[in-house]
């Protein structure tokens, strides 16, 4: 019965990965009748309904939710053991396919690829550097560091790997002309540079004395949605702008930018590393992972 539980299963985890009877009857090599009634006998056994079921379309009802996150929970356990067997000494071989937010990954994570690439020679490293929110699943990446954990995909799994300051700052041209700020409300009357792109938009948050968090008012004429853009607008004195300190330390020590309101908190800002969650954790991506923990601050 346990057996014949566990096929079914599989069978309903396909069905939901493929969106469709069909599909997921193929990739277990069933026909379509053969897929639904397989899930039908599993929702039987347990007594619940595990997929709404439309002319158009499936969804999973909270149980369904539930097994088919245990689900990938019991296949990556099943993976990582096979893994570990087939490749005793858990070298990382084959190509490790990374996306990286474009100022971060070439300014900090570069470096550490030579590192990487020298530690683990028969591994090979593909990056594409954008500030854009891949799909890492769609666009066949092994893992994604991204910038913040407020937009952690629930769908990956996610290791904060680093830890930043948030700084505002300016270029001291631009506080000469328009004045320092001497307090947060001070802000609604300067040019904010913020952060923005098709899928997240940045918004200026601090922390008072007793720990409380707050929003500041802002005023924005200019939006971008790079990282590196934002440090070089502030730069340029074209207004104020919140930045992680690896993006603007160099800056700060040679003048080219000042800090503003430096007594207020920020915050940290989180260095997330994500991978799909259904995939076990191949020992290249592992040991990259653990890399990134070991070399970076926080």
């Amino acid at each position: 019965m346990l057996r014949t539980n566990l096929n079914e299963m599989l069978i309903f985890m396909a069905v939901v990965d493929g969106a469709s009877f069909v599909a997921g009857g193929q990739a277990m090599g069933l026909t379509r009748s053969a897929a639904g009634k397989a899930v039908m006998r599993l929702e039987d056994s347990l007594g619940v309904r595990l997929l709404n079921r439309t002319t158009r379309n499936l969804s999973l009802t909270d149980e369904g939710r539930a097994l088919y996150d245990q689900g990938v929970q019991i296949l990556a356990a099943v993976d990582t053991a096979q893994t570990a067997i087939g490749q005793p000494s858990g070298t990382p071989r084959g190509v490790l396919r990374l996306t990286l937010p474009d100022a971060f990954g070439r300014r900090v994570i570069l470096p550490l690829l030579d590192t990487y690439l020298k530690t683990w020679p028969h591994v090979q490293v593909e990056v594409s550097f954008t500030d854009r929110m891949a799909d890492i699943v769609e666009d066949g990446f092994d893992l994604a560091i991204r910038i913040g954990g407020e937009h952690a995909d629930r769908q990956l799994v996610s290791r904060v790997v680093a830890r930043y300051r948030a700084l505002l700052c300016a270029a001291p041209a631009y506080l000469a002309k328009h004045g320092t700020p001497r307090d947060p409300d001070a802000l609604a009357h300067h040019d904010c540079l913020y952060f923005s792109s098709r899928t997240r938009k940045q918004s200026w948050r601090f922390r008072d004395e007793q720990g409380q968090w707050f929003k500041a008012p802002g005023h924005s004429r200019l939006r971008l949605d790079s990282g590196e853009a934002l440090r070089d607008a502030a730069v340029a004195g074209m207004g104020i702008a919140l930045l992680p300190d690896f993006l603007v330390a160099d800056d700060l020590a040679s003048g080219r930018l000042a800090a503003v309101l430096p007594g207020l908190d920020a915050g940290d800002v989180e260095i997330m590393a994500m991978y799909p969650s259904k995939r076990y954790l191949e020992p290249r991506v592992r040991r990259f992972i653990d890399l990134l923990a070991e070399q970076l601050p926080g």
